[in-house]
């Protein structure tokens, strides 16, 4: 393989690294923000606050990210955030 074809991969796992980083900090953000939502009585989940998150992204997104693109990328992050952050199921005390 060519010199130019393994730089092209090392930048991808560079890349893909730092996309990684940057969910943890956002996993660690929204674990703060729920927390201080418990303590304020407020819903973890903002409808609102997801409608605007979706908009400012789509408003700064130069490409070649598709508009249908970034809304399934919102989605999947914003899912991902909340199964990742959601409370453990209860054990059910067994006999």
């Amino acid at each position: 393989m060519s010199e130019r074809f393994d730089e092209i991969r090392t930048r991808i796992l560079a890349n893909d690294e730092r996309i990684v980083a940057a969910v943890n900090e956002r996993l660690e953000l929204v674990r703060e923000l729920w927390r201080l939502k418990v303590e304020l009585g407020a819903e973890r989940v903002d409808r609102e606050r997801e409608r605007a998150l979706r908009a400012a992204l789509a408003e700064t997104n130069a490409g070649p990210l598709s508009p249908a693109g970034l809304d399934r990328l919102v989605t999947a992050l914003l899912d991902l955030t909340k199964q990742e952050l959601a409370p453990a199921p209860r054990e059910r005390d067994e006999p």
